[in-house]
């Protein structure tokens, strides 16, 4: 992190920063301030050019200004746009994200980044084979960790996606900054989004559901039954506030949702029982907190993940509650639009993946249309026409 300690740093009069370039700022021969590149990431290269400057000045000649990138790396640029990140929404993802890319492409320069650079990584990532842990138990019951083959969920065209949509903002910012010439953007914008599957649509029977919320941990468990009663998604249950439940009124209010949409999400009977059973802390603003640190859970992944091998649920994401919410209320006969509305999304499209899961109002709807036409039946209408 060297480049985010040297921002902190009290620079000299006359240097300053745009993103991990250093710049200069002097006044020309007509009065008039100039502000120049240095094209270094260092601070004494920018030190010298400015004392260049000034003398410059001191013997009546104008400077000719050339503009110079340096050659920055991707993880250098990963330090300035996670520090710049830290003031936007959804850090933790960006964070998340960006930690990963470093990892593929940290010590590439930003101006060798190239359509067929990033299209290779697609392919590759898209055909790797790959191995995920799993924990059993062996001889004498101890616990194991074995590999299992099979393509992780990162290898997932949408997980690909959001990594390949970083990229591309982060060269975005890079031209910004000047910390790159604006031609890699152009070759990285070349680079096409993969086509995503987002018909997955796994839901629990009711059945299922018991037996995950039996076999959940006890930090676990109370996160479940809110998303199987609310349809929250992950990052709201683990953000969420103590001062955005109101009991009272029977309402959970989301301010800062996915889509930037406020939310209100009513309480019924179940989730009420379960809030007034958890330990409210009045230093604590989060509902779900590590009892020890009184911080927020930050994940909840093999907790998860455990309950569902106790309870014999395989296949499942904790995303999928909220696919068993919707699911659900769309059998119970809760209209689509009304679906929407609880789970926030921005168009119907989305909601829409849920309507076969309601074929009864469609035979109701021809029982009208039937009951209708059999009233009719005996009725005959002639019409005269004249000429």
């Amino acid at each position: 992190m060297k480049l985010a300690e040297e921002a902190r740093k009290e620079l000299p009069k006359g240097i300053y920063k745009r993103g991990s370039v250093y710049w200069i700022r002097y006044a020309g021969l007509d009065g008039k301030i100039v502000f120049e590149s240095s094209g270094s990431t260092k601070i004494k290269d920018a030190q010298d050019k400015l004392h260049e400057r000034k003398a410059d000045i001191l013997r009546g000649k104008q400077p000719e200004i050339t503009k110079k990138i340096p050659m920055v790396t991707f993880k250098e640029l990963s330090v300035d746009y996670l520090k710049w990140a830290e003031r936007q929404r959804g850090y933790r993802q960006k964070a998340t994200l960006v930690t990963q890319l470093v990892g593929i492409f940290g010590h590439y320069p930003l101006r060798h980044f190239s359509t067929k650079l990033l299209e290779t990584w697609q392919t590759e990532r898209l055909q790797q084979g790959a191995t995920r842990k799993t924990v059993k138990k062996g001889f004498g019951g101890k616990r194991i960790v074995v590999d299992v083959p099979g393509i992780p969920r990162g290898n997932a065209p949408a997980t690909i996606n959001r990594l390949l949509a970083t990229i591309k903002h982060m060269i975005t910012k890079a031209v910004e900054w000047e910390m790159v010439e604006e031609e890699a953007l152009r070759r990285v914008r070349r680079v096409r989004l993969l086509e995503e599957n987002n018909r997955r649509l796994r839901y629990l029977s009711r059945e299922e559901c018991q037996a995950l919320i039996d076999a959940s941990g006890s930090h676990i468990k109370p996160m479940v039954i809110m998303a199987l009663n609310t349809g929250m998604r992950r990052g709201e249950i683990l953000n969420l506030q103590w001062k955005n439940v109101d009991l009272k009124h029977g309402f959970i209010l989301l301010d800062r949702t996915k889509n930037g949409d406020r939310r209100e999400i009513p309480i019924n009977d179940t989730l009420r029982s379960t809030l007034k059973e958890i330990s409210r802390r009045l230093d604590v603003p989060h509902v779900f907190h590590d009892p020890a640190t009184g911080r927020p859970y930050g994940d909840i992944g093999t907790g998860f993940t455990k309950a569902c091998e106790r309870a014999g649920i395989t296949d499942f994401h904790f995303h999928d509650l909220r696919h068993t919410f919707a699911s659900h209320l769309v059998m119970a006969g809760v209209d689509i639009t009304t679906v929407k509305e609880l789970l926030g999304h921005k168009t119907l499209t989305m909601t829409l993946r849920y309507a076969h899961l309601a074929p009864s109002h469609k035979v109701k709807a021809v029982d009208l249309l039937d009951s209708t036409l059999s009233k009719n039946a005996n009725c005959t209408k002639t019409i005269q026409l004249r000429g």
